[in-house]
């Protein structure tokens, strides 16, 4: 068994890296890894997520969390973006690069990505 202090130590290693928790931030990112989400690549885009929310300094801001099916799988991997105030975003057919795009642009300069979303894409 670890000690206390290497637990503690492993804990605060891994806080960075691991913003996949519940929160009271201001806007919540749910990343759809039902089985249809994961055969269709969702794993990257929760990771890149994770990752691009860290580098743009907005874990105090953004928390990135993952969630069942949500019902869309035609337009797996799917991701979910929830402010405040504001009506929620869907955003489809997603991939590592265009989740850079969505963070930088969404999340940290607050312009949706209009062509990621569903909307886009409805016939």
């Amino acid at each position: 068994m670890k000690s206390l202090a290497e637990l503690q130590a492993i804990k605060d290693r891994m806080k960075d890296k691991v913003i996949l928790r519940e929160g009271s931030e201001e806007i919540r990112v749910v990343v759809g890894m039902a089985t249809c989400g994961i055969a269709a690549g969702a794993r990257p885009v929760l990771n890149t997520l994770v990752e691009e929310v860290n580098n743009e300094g907005l874990t105090g801001k953004v928390t990135v969390s993952q969630t069942g099916c949500i019902g869309i799988c035609q337009f797996e991997p799917v991701v979910e973006v929830f402010e405040p105030g504001k009506e929620k975003v869907t955003y489809v057919k997603m991939d590592a690069d265009k989740a850079k795009r969505v963070v930088k642009e969404h999340l940290a300069g607050g312009k949706v990505v209009a062509e990621y979303t569903i909307a886009a894409y409805k016939e």
